[in-house]
């Protein structure tokens, strides 16, 4: 993924839930404990020769986080971001046994569907994927992101990077 050129970054060292589900105003982690997490991560990316300076955009783990959480990446002088709701890419982590599992297949026709249905399309969007996934799912959404480009592209799409 580096020699392709593709952004690596910070999702947590330890993959910490920061808030409650049930009340996000709720959190589970002090600022010190998310500020170590945080830096324990930094220090894993640079074993991999990606200092903090070129992977300044975090996803928080989970996809879920609340103000102080972006407040507190903020102040470590991270640019906290997140996937563009309503893709279901996000998804991609879930095996049939689970109640919210989404197939592939749903989960391509879910990103088609709304790029219909929203006035501006995908155009800004973030799609998350996950290129690690359980064994339990099978059907692996990574293995249809080339159909999904090709017919993004087809629409008129093009793709950028993030901005450093």
């Amino acid at each position: 993924m580096k020699k392709a050129g593709h952004y690596i970054g910070p999702h947590s060292d330890k993959h910490l839930l920061y808030c409650s589900w049930e009340n996000r105003d709720s959190l589970l982690v002090t600022k010190e404990g998310f500020l170590s997490d945080l830096r324990a991560n930094y220090t894993e990316l640079e074993k991999l020769g990606i200092p903090k300076e070129r992977a300044p955009y975090f996803i928080p783990p989970f996809e879920w986080y609340n103000r102080k959480i972006s407040q507190w990446s903020d102040d470590a002088g991270v640019q906290l971001i997140n996937f563009t709701p309503g893709t279901g890419t996000n998804a991609d982590y879930t095996w049939p046994e689970l109640p919210n599992y989404r197939s592939s297949a749903n989960i391509l026709q879910r990103v088609l569907d709304i790029e219909q249905k929203q006035d501006s399309g995908l155009n800004g969007a973030y799609l998350l994927l996950h290129v690690g996934t359980d064994p339990r799912r099978k059907d692996k959404f990574y293995a249809s992101i080339g159909p999904l480009i090709r017919e993004l592209k087809r629409r008129g799409y093009t793709f950028g990077k993030l901005q450093l």
